[in-house]
């Protein structure tokens, strides 16, 4: 998944966790967060390389997803002192801190409590930040996949999740087919499996709207213009409310970072203002 890429894995024992984390690139510090998926942060690879032409990326493996060793406990406390530890560890200062779905909640409360920690916030396809039912036909594609993680299974997860999966895989089908071994790799480890659970049992509710009225640090949103997992009416409501910019990209479901990566590259520039 990362050959052609300039990137450097380390693993670090970060508030009492081994953290598998990748790193590139020079500039302004870009702290790149997964959502509820088995493989962690190697989902970003499709955007690593043109992003670290611009910015220092951290790309972690949340705790218990990826090669990272699990925490005790899966919640705001412990992520934000699991995050600060990061940083600390790898002096990254004021960061734009980037959250993608079942992530997003735990990213926007560190906002709250730490903001002047960061430079920006980026909430992308989160579901945390509005009023969320998981859709059916989703619940019973995860479910079924958490029972029995088959090729099949995670196809038609991923048929849901993208917009067109063939098209995705088409222009790169030797690191998609890696991705996908990958990820069905990672969701046979127990940990693995228990840490998915908690994150889908408790990170798509929502952050009152009070707190994140509270929440002083530059905040945009990311969002897939066709995303089926989690749509683009929770964001807008959001957005409106609270001022916050809404960037949507067009010809993607919920990861726009893989199926437009150029889109995804242009708009991220546009978010931070470099261009």
């Amino acid at each position: 998944m990362l050959a052609g890429t300039s990137v450097t894995a380390r693993i670090l024992d970060v508030a009492g966790t081994s953290t598998s984390v990748l790193l590139a690139g020079e500039g302004p510090p870009v702290v790149l967060i997964h959502g509820a998926i088995e493989c962690g942060g190697a989902l970003w690879t499709p955007v690593i390389p043109a992003l670290a032409t611009d910015y220092r990326l951290i790309v972690p493996d949340f705790p218990g997803l990826g090669e990272s060793t699990p925490l005790p406990r899966v919640d705001r406390d412990s992520f934000a002192n699991w995050l600060r530890s990061l940083c600390d560890r790898l002096d990254v200062v004021r960061p734009t801190l980037v959250a993608h779905s079942m992530l997003g909640g735990l990213a926007t409360r560190f906002a709250l409590q730490h903001g002047s920690l960061l430079s920006r916030l980026m909430v992308y396809a989160a579901p945390a930040i509005g009023r969320y039912r998981m859709p059916l036909p989703l619940r019973y594609r995860v479910l079924r996949f958490a029972v029995r993680p088959t090729p099949a299974n995670l196809d038609r997860l991923q048929r849901f999740a993208l917009l067109d999966k063939d098209s995705t895989r088409a222009r790169d089908p030797v690191w998609f087919d890696a991705f996908s071994e990958y990820t069905l790799a990672r969701t046979r480890e127990r940990h693995v499996k228990a840490t998915m659970g908690r994150l889908v049992s408790t990170q798509a509710q929502a952050v009152p709207s009070e707190e994140l009225a509270r929440i002083d640090v530059p905040t945009a949103l990311l969002w897939g213009r066709q995303d089926r997992m989690v749509p683009l009416r929770i964001a807008e409501p959001t957005a409106s409310r609270h001022g916050w910019p809404l960037f949507v990209v067009d010809g993607a479901g919920h990861v726009p970072h893989i199926e437009q990566p150029e889109a995804f590259v242009e708009t991220f520039r546009a978010i931070t203002g470099v261009c």
